[in-house]
């Protein structure tokens, strides 16, 4: 699978934040958008996810399965953490599994394995309105694990993390992309991750290997 930008052009409150943008990402490659705040990293990952129509250009999926449309095929995790603070952390991914499940089936199992798989097991039980901003951060990132999804979108998702959650969330999105899933990363701060070109927007976005 391929996602593909071609001469894409973006706009917010009628401003373009985004133009001339072409790009190629294949299974297993990670993009990693960084740029000063109001360059259009979240908007671009919104266009990606299919929320927001280009002004010009093109978004496209190559080698897709036909019958799926983009949005299906994504994990968009964006700024907000969209957990319930009345529910408890197994409960809000309990939400998640049942709203993303496929017909699968093993829903217990896909959570109990993305609990652990974030390191919020032992706070299964304790109510999200009780955990640390870093522990809702991963909450909202467990989500990742509870249903297949080729194409990881992430907005900043190293927001509020400490340096061991940092690293478990790289570790994560590296087998990801082992896996054959493709990654667009927004973020601020270094991501070492094999496979990662860059892409600085701003006044002059500009793409180069990592």
């Amino acid at each position: 699978m391929q996602l593909v930008a071609e001469n894409l052009a973006l706009e917010r409150g009628g401003r373009t934040v985004v133009g001339g943008l072409s790009f190629r990402l294949a299974s297993g490659e990670a993009l990693l958008l960084t740029g000063p705040n109001g360059s259009g990293k979240t908007t671009l990952l919104r266009a990606l996810a299919g929320f927001l129509a280009p002004s010009s250009g093109a978004i496209l999926l190559a080698e897709a399965p036909p019958e799926r449309e983009r949005a299906e095929l994504c994990h968009f995790v964006g700024h907000l953490d969209g957990t319930k603070s009345h529910l408890t952390v197994a409960e809000n991914l309990a939400f998640w599994t049942a709203y993303l499940d496929e017909g699968g089936g093993a829903q217990r199992e896909r959570l109990e394995a993305a609990l652990d798989r974030f390191d919020l097991a032992v706070l299964a039980d304790i109510p999200a309105g009780y955990l640390s901003a870093g522990q809702r951060r991963r909450l909202a990132l467990a989500r990742l694990g509870v249903a297949e999804r080729p194409i990881w979108l992430l907005d900043e998702p190293t927001v509020s993390l400490d340096a061991a959650s940092v690293a478990l969330l790289i570790k994560v999105i590296a087998a990801h992309l082992a896996g054959g899933g493709l990654a667009a990363i927004a973020t601020h701060v270094p991501m070492a991750l094999e496979r990662a070109r860059e892409v600085r927007l701003g006044a002059a976005a500009a793409e180069r290997s990592q």
